[in-house]
């Protein structure tokens, strides 16, 4: 279908050599699809749009996902690499480290990544050089640690769920642990590689952990539900990393808005069109937090969110 796409692109231009001419594609990839990435990838388009490139008019917006696949990652990058896109948009480490280890030409901004020096995407976020820029979304380890505390005062053993093939989830597991061993409690790991073991690996912290806490990290993040299932059989309070997975059933997180995270990805594809160099734009973490509860979630996990809680969070979900 992509190709497709791009060949009658390139009918339009024999066509039309005027609307051509001012014709740009924008490649966008996510490593799976659940509503944090979706969200960031429909805020990279309206971006665009309200820079003045509109798909269907001036605009070709691509768009695959890699289901989850490190190797459909690959495959993926190989493909719109090929294809030579005016920038490509990876969303997500996994699939960001596809992109960037196979071009130094084309444009590269992407984004949700949450340590792009860790994953060896750059070297320096100042001045990142070469053809790479983008946005980090490095969660607010401090506030989420904050909000555990606050709605379950009483905890003693955080366990916490993740994928350790995503650098991302290295990454905020140890800036997590640091900070729960500094607050003098406990961290309890279970890794699932997988979407399919999130569930065995959420029931593994049964017994171990006296809440849990869901990173970005995107294979868990994948499987949400399968992890809020045990939270609730076991009534162990489930926290989350993003605000998209409050409405899927975690009782509470604080963090990032990921369609205003694309729409400011997007906002440095428009300055990429418009003629800047990516290695010229400074690598920045992603503005905004938002607090979003669920007070029926935390019912069936046995936990009361506090009013004071309710009272200040932006979104309070029915």
């Amino acid at each position: 279908m992509r190709k497709l796409l791009l060949a009658l692109a390139a009918a339009s231009a024999i066509a039309s050599p005027a609307l051509a001419a001012d014709t740009v594609t924008v490649a966008v990839t996510a490593i799976v699809e659940h509503p944090a990435l979706d969200a960031c990838r429909d805020g990279v388009k309206d971006a665009l749009a309200e820079a003045g490139y509109k798909d269907g008019e001036n605009l070709t917006f691509v768009y695959e996902s890699a289901q989850g696949n490190p190797a459909t990652a690959a495959q993926i990058a190989r493909q719109f690499i090929g294809e030579a896109p005016d920038v490509i948009v990876p969303i997500s480490t996994p699939s960001a480290q596809a992109v960037v280890a196979g071009t130094r030409d084309i444009p590269v901004v992407f984004t949700a990544v949450t340590d792009p020096v860790g994953a060896k995407l750059i070297s320096n976020t100042e001045k990142p050089g070469g053809n790479v820029t983008g946005l980090s979304d490095f969660s607010p380890l401090d506030d989420h640690l904050a909000l555990i505390r606050e709605i379950s005062p009483d905890a003693k053993t955080i366990g916490i769920v993740y994928n350790s093939g995503e650098a991302n989830s290295v990454a905020l597991l140890e800036g997590m642990r640091s900070r729960v061993e500094a607050a003098g409690l406990e961290l309890v790991e279970s890794v699932a590689t997988k979407s399919a073991e999130v569930q065995g690996a959420t029931r593994a912290l049964v017994g171990k952990a006296d809440v849990i806490y869901i990173p970005t990290d995107n294979t868990i993040v994948s499987a949400l539900e399968a992890a809020v299932k045990v939270a609730e059989e076991n009534d162990i309070p489930l926290y989350a990393g993003d605000t998209d997975s409050v409405p899927r059933g975690a009782l509470a997180a604080v963090g990032f808005n990921y369609h205003d995270i694309g729409v400011q990805t997007g906002q440095i594809v428009a300055r990429v069109l418009k003629g800047e160099k990516p290695g010229d734009i400074a690598v920045k973490v992603a503005a905004g937090t938002n607090l979003i509860v669920n007070p029926g979630a935390a019912e069936r996990m046995g936990v009361e969110i506090p009013q004071a809680v309710i009272d200040r969070a932006n979104t309070v979900v029915k």
